[in-house]
């Protein structure tokens, strides 16, 4: 308890049932001239961004509509996000997604102030200034990007995710409102919930968990576990939707302030090479890699194992830590995700470049577990 650390969340977060209100009050008192709106055309169209807008126009909130960003947001999005947000001569960016829109709007509010290339933000903690202020609404509950200081990026050219991390990216405003992941896909609902398991999961085991950040993983754990199910199952089911909220924000906070690990390093290339769902890919990989971090950490997870709501009360550490294991593939497969990296197009003479741009990752120094070159071609092989 005499360690010290820097924790970083957002100076104020809005979680629960009908906050969009509250949201567009603080809008209001901000007085900003012109609200720059980040947002993709499939939330456009199904009309939730107009639940945020009509909100605005109530209170006479000036505002403008980028939503051109794509899965897996890629540089040119952000240039063309950047190049709107100055000809419109916008002074705040509100977000209105899942991880995507989350992800280039912080990129597009780095550059606003930092200038130059989003490429040459990839790393920790590269940029200088402070972003444009965002407010930063999840219409999913995976990514928890409104409350981390993380961002990624694609490469189109060289075909990689860069991971940025940086706390000048960190939203001034984060909005989880279950009202707005009400209705979502049940495909999405599972990939989303996978994501926010993984980040907690990975938070725990990571090198550099501390107290605080464990307590927080396992409280996420513990909510996925009781609640993916029953929001993929329906819907329309508030309370689990509202669980999965607060998880995902509470898994977020936890990973943003101690690291993930090689699920996240390995996951994005999927993503890189062949355009994968971050979430899908995270899922499919969980298990297989947590298999290989376990040796590292056999205590950590017989406690997922319990968070999990497994009974662990008269089997060895070793048997529980076996059994978070089961817990996770059938919690993967009830949901509806994929067996393998097989099915997302993965290709077999893809590993090897795969696996060195994975170590290459700034997410795999966090891992329990050193992984070679060797391990990580084994890891996607094993994964197929």
């Amino acid at each position: 308890m005499l360690e010290k650390r820097r924790i970083y969340l957002p100076p104020l977060s809005l979680v629960g049932p009908g906050v969009i209100s509250d949201l567009v009050l603080e809008l209001k008192e901000l007085e900003c001239a012109k609200v720059f709106i980040v947002t993709d055309k499939i939330l456009n169209e199904l009309g939730v961004v107009t639940k945020v807008t009509q909100l605005m126009d109530q209170e006479t909130i000036s505002y403008c509509i980028f939503d051109e960003v794509q899965a897996n947001p890629t540089c040119a999005n952000v240039e063309k996000g950047l190049a709107l947000f100055n000809s419109e001569q916008c002074d705040y960016i509100l977000t209105i997604g899942g991880g995507s829109p989350q992800d280039c709007g912080k990129a597009i509010g780095i550059l606003s102030t930092n200038g130059g290339d989003i490429k040459d933000y990839e790393g920790i903690h590269i940029s200088k200034k402070k972003s444009t202020p965002i407010a930063a609404i999840n219409t999913t509950a995976g990514t928890a990007s409104e409350v981390t200081i993380n961002y990624v990026i694609t490469d189109e050219v060289r075909k990689v995710k860069m991971v940025m991390v940086d706390k000048n990216c960190l939203v001034s405003i984060a909005v989880n409102d279950p009202e707005l992941m009400l209705n979502k896909p049940a495909a999405l609902t599972a990939a989303t919930g996978m994501d926010a398991l993984t980040h907690a999961i990975e938070a725990y085991v990571t090198a550099g968990a501390f107290h605080w950040s464990d307590h927080m993983a396992l409280y996420a754990i513990q909510l996925i576990s009781e609640s993916l199910r029953d929001a993929v199952a329906d819907g329309n089911n508030l309370e689990a939707r509202s669980k999965m909220a607060w998880a995902q924000f509470i898994a977020g906070q936890a990973f943003s302030n101690c690291g993930l690990g090689f699920v996240h390093s390995a996951a994005h290339q999927l993503g890189g090479l062949y355009n994968t769902p971050h979430g899908v890919a995270n899922a499919v990989l969980l298990p297989h890699i947590e298999r290989f971090n376990l040796p590292a950490c056999p205590d950590k997870f017989a406690k997922i194992a319990q968070s999990m709501g497994v009974n662990i009360e008269d089997m060895t550490e070793m048997e529980a830590a076996e059994s978070a294991l089961e817990a996770i593939s059938k919690l993967s497969k009830d949901v509806g995700i994929p067996s393998g990296i097989g099915e997302l197009g993965a290709k077999r003479e893809d590993f090897e470049l795969m696996a060195k741009n994975a170590l290459a990752d700034v997410c795999t120094g966090g891992n329990p577990k050193e992984v070679t070159l060797e391990d990580a071609i084994a890891i996607y092989e094993i994964s197929m």
